[in-house]
């Protein structure tokens, strides 16, 4: 038999690739109609939040390598850029069927279940008058806007933030002649909110992106100015962390401060509304330092992880995946004492199907034995709780 040329092209799948086809999975399960409602809408925001960590990690590091000179992208034979050109166009489809399910499908669908999600153009009066209150008293306090003229730069964006880009006409309230402006929402905000009932609700949950609101009340921010436009944007940022483990004296610390600068990594990708006009777009693009091929523009909002909030706003168990009671080994049954249970034989646990009670009564008797000396353990991407 021939030496197999292990070296050959053909033989490698590209990984970023890869993981971008693992991704079209994940949102494929937001298209299931056999899957609650509210689960697909999760599903959805998955999708997205793995695309954030893949532009975070993956391309960012792509970049980094291209920056420093590399040409060599994979087993599979591509340059650099040609990953990052493949990336791109693949991206590009998996981000228009992100929002083309969620804004022709799982909208629609969950109008039909009583929950509608109000966009900015069909805010009633009532509606309009009803979050008027909560935008004055919740959020313009929280927000800053920052004029854009040669005396006051261009200010630092934190990575994935929710930012707006403001055109405006006039004189403020100082005769200063602005043009644009940029207003930062701090992420203490909601992004989802829960529009208060008004008459002909007919019993409807209505709910309203963050989004919405700032851009039906942004006027407020600049009196005596005119608002010309006003739209949403987004950056990512190189989030990778690195840390010569040899090199430091507290990894702790040094890990404290690799996180802190995280925020503001070198930049990868811009996400904009899809109806921001080329000049806003390609101005952003020149203060970021970033070409087209960088630029996702998407008819919605800019950040769909956030609809992870839907699911817990809506007390609605009909369309959730019924609760699930995991199960406990059949060797622990009526058995109080674990040590003595794994004496006899070691005990496998299958998390989620089995419950982690064993485990935390495992720990509890460690803590309560006297021959225990320490008790140790990794904690692998621990809940806020």
């Amino acid at each position: 038999m021939d030496d197999v040329n292990l070296k050959a092209h053909d033989y490698y799948l590209d990984r970023e690739l890869s993981f971008l086809e693992f991704n079209q999975r994940v949102l494929d399960l937001a298209a299931d109609a056999s899957i609650p409602l509210l689960e697909r809408v999760k599903f959805l925001s998955i999708s997205c939040s793995n695309l954030d960590e893949f532009f975070e990690i993956r391309v960012a590091g792509l970049k980094e390598r291209q920056e420093l000179g590399a040409t060599h992208g994979g087993h599979d034979g591509r340059s650099i850029a040609e990953h990052l050109e493949a990336i791109h166009l693949r991206t590009r489809a998996l981000v228009a069927e992100q929002y083309r399910l969620l804004n022709d499908v799982l909208a629609p669908a969950l109008g039909e279940s009583g929950i509608h999600l109000v966009r900015q153009h069909r805010l009633t009066d009532a509606q309009v008058r009803a979050v008027e209150g909560y935008f004055e008293h919740e959020v313009e306090p929280v927000l800053s806007p920052l004029g854009l003229d040669p005396a006051r730069p261009f200010p630092r964006i934190q990575n994935k933030s929710l930012n707006f880009i403001v055109r405006l006409s006039g004189t403020d309230a100082f005769g200063r002649d602005t043009n644009l402006a940029i207003v930062q929402v701090p992420r203490s905000l909601p992004r989802v909110i829960r529009l208060p009932a008004t008459d002909g609700d007919d019993g409807l949950l209505q709910l309203a992106y963050l989004s919405t609101l700032i851009q039906r009340f942004v006027h407020k921010l600049f009196e005596g100015m005119t608002v010309e436009g006003c739209w949403q944007f987004r950056l990512t940022r190189n989030s990778d962390l690195f840390v010569d483990e040899e090199e430091v004296d507290d990894l702790r610390r040094a890990v404290e401060g690799e996180l802190a600068s995280r925020r503001y990594g070198d930049e990868v990708r811009l996400e904009t509304a899809h109806d921001c006009p080329a000049d806003i777009t390609g101005f952003l693009l020149q203060q970021f330092k970033l070409g087209l091929t960088d630029l996702y523009q998407v008819p919605g909002p800019v950040n769909l992880n956030r609809l992870m909030s839907v699911y817990d706003l809506v007390d609605r168990p009909d369309l959730k995946y019924p609760p699930f009671a995991p199960g406990v080994p059949e060797r622990l049954v009526g058995r109080s004492d674990l040590f003595a249970a794994i004496r006899d034989k070691d005990v496998l646990l299958h998390h989620p199907f089995q419950s982690f009670a064993p485990v935390v009564e495992f720990v509890r008797q460690a803590a309560r034995d006297p021959q225990v000396l320490a008790i140790k353990q990794t904690l692998y991407r621990s809940g806020s709780e």
